[in-house]
């Protein structure tokens, strides 16, 4: 679930869009990849994304919902 709607970041930033795709690749870096295990995942991924994961984006990437 976290990594589906983790991947729906870059997705919302608009996959075309090469500015917003490399801003995106670095708050990811900065955030998931370089606080590590030395926050909580929650707060980890919170941190990236500004919320608290959702289901939507795995439902969505899974076929179970329409796009």
């Amino acid at each position: 679930m976290l990594s589906a709607d983790a991947f729906a970041a870059f997705e919302e930033a608009g996959l075309e869009d090469e500015s917003a795709i490399a801003s995106t690749g670095r708050r990811f870096r900065d955030t998931v990849l370089g606080l590590g295990g030395s926050l909580h995942p929650m707060e980890v991924f919170k941190t990236f994304r500004g919320r608290e994961p959702s289901t939507k984006a795995l439902l969505r990437h899974s076929g179970l919902v329409a796009a």
